[in-house]
């Protein structure tokens, strides 16, 4: 893209800010420019960010079914998916997806509910349970 042609379409995700990109310069150089914002980047960012929330509310709902532990729900809460919670907490996805089941989550050591709630941001109570009410 040239830099000339970089969309400036005041997208409300970045509040007012601009981010930098890059761009081809007229000399035909890769050169850093900024952006306020772009309406296909805006559209794309809500699809995912509608998506995750579709993730979460399912999760929250097969973990009050008691089909899925707390800790899937947690995960969608925090913006987290498999892959990217296995690799923050170092284990193989295949482990961490194990441990969403409801029987096998409630035999967890403290040492891992604490290494899940440290990623997720939280204590390990909170990982333990679920909210009264999500939406």
């Amino acid at each position: 893209m040239k830099i000339k042609d970089i969309p400036q379409d005041r997208a409300g995700s970045l509040g007012g800010e601009t981010k930098v990109i890059y761009a081809e310069s007229d000399s035909g150089r890769i050169e850093s420019s900024e952006t306020n914002g772009w309406e296909v980047e805006e559209i794309v960012l809500g699809q995912a960010l509608d998506e995750i929330k579709r993730l979460t509310l399912d999760a929250y709902q097969r973990a009050r079914q008691g089909k899925t532990s707390a800790l899937e729900f947690h995960m969608y809460h925090q913006r987290m998916d498999l892959p990217m919670l296995a690799q923050a907490v170092g284990r193989f996805q295949w482990m961490v997806k194990r441990d969403f089941s409801p029987q096998r989550f409630a035999r967890l050591s403290a040492e891992k509910l604490d290494g899940y709630a440290d990623v997720l941001g939280i204590d390990r109570d909170t990982l333990k349970q679920l909210p009264e009410t999500y939406e």
